[in-house]
């Protein structure tokens, strides 16, 4: 293999650490329509394992009212503040990330307004907090939601962010589901160095995802494979990093990974072979990271037995 590029730092910027990702929680439509609801037994213990950041995906557009003031709710408000003191009190890093707008991604032009006045009042709500709260500009925009449009939509946001969060460490990534491959086509503004580049990886897809039932493709055909860490399998992770690296060091950004993980589905032992090589790659790229995620079907943490997967931690964070 070759000696793999390191993505250059930013000073301007929060620098992250690891972390898990509080997925299947409040980017569903309510808390607890899917997944698990946020317990307060979580932070310290995710903290107590070593991570220091969690990623928050959060369905904000269930959570307004309609056209055209597009006001949050004051009582959900409460509750993401109520996440945020937690994740304070206990030394982590949260990412409020804007997650699961389908209306957005089906008709970026129409709902482009209510994305733009749902972030004029995060921002707002949040202009005087510290600046180890990041905000994310939104998930793996994909659909209509393609390039031009993100390109555009996403400068319009930063903006209006910008406007009452000059300095705040805000997280971007690239139209297609966030893909390394997307990055060459992603643009940002020359000159906000307050931007972390955001990117996911859960390649080869018929292993993370088999047995998934929200993938199209009929991911039962998929179930019974593994990820043996074998040269050619290695090599692949090893190519995609490097290509996010080498794009992040000719643009002077750093690299975050905010979501990588395997299914449920899959045997144990390749999980936490292809979980470890993961992070352990990311790492050697200088990417920061987060787990994808808790406590649900890709979850490191059991919330039925209160203990974590050991396998999936020792890969995460080794002894």
């Amino acid at each position: 293999m070759s000696p793999a590029p390191t993505a250059v730092p930013a000073t301007s910027i929060v620098q992250l650490g690891h972390g898990v990702n509080f997925g299947n929680m409040l980017e569903a439509p309510r808390e607890g329509v899917w997944g698990s609801t946020i317990q307060e037994e979580y932070f310290p213990i995710i903290r107590q394992a070593g991570f220091t950041v969690i990623r928050v995906p959060i369905c904000w557009s269930a959570h307004v009212s309609s056209a055209p003031d597009y006001t949050i709710d004051p009582a959900f408000f409460n509750r993401i503040d109520w996440v945020v003191a937690q994740a304070q009190k206990n030394n982590l890093q949260p990412i409020l990330d804007y997650h699961h707008d389908g209306e957005l991604m089906r008709d970026p032009d129409a709902k482009g307004d209510r994305f733009i006045a749902i972030w004029k009042q995060i921002a707002a709500h949040y202009r005087d907090a510290p600046s180890s709260i990041l905000f994310e500009l939104l998930n793996e925009p994909h659909d209509h939601l393609d390039v031009p449009r993100w390109n555009v939509l996403l400068d319009k946001a930063l903006t209006f962010v910008r406007a009452t969060n000059p300095t705040r460490t805000i997280i971007v990534g690239p139209a297609n589901w966030n893909n390394i491959g997307a990055l060459s086509k992603l643009v940002l503004p020359d000159n906000d160095r307050h931007l972390l580049v955001t990117i996911h990886y859960y390649d080869p897809m018929s292993f993370t995802h088999q047995g998934a039932n929200w993938v199209p493709e009929g991911s039962h055909k998929w179930l019974g494979t593994t990820w043996q860490g074998t040269d050619a399998e290695k090599q692949a992770v090893v190519d995609a990093f490097d290509q996010a690296a080498a794009w992040g060091s000719a643009h002077q950004r750093p690299i975050f990974l905010g979501e990588f993980g395997a299914y449920k589905k899959g045997d144990m032992d390749s999980r936490a072979r292809w979980t470890e090589f993961v992070a352990r790659t990311a790492e050697s790229h200088g990417f920061s990271w987060t787990y994808w995620e808790f406590c649900s079907g890709f979850g490191a943490y059991d919330p039925e037995t209160h203990a974590w997967r050991q396998p999936l931690l020792d890969a995460l964070m080794p002894k």
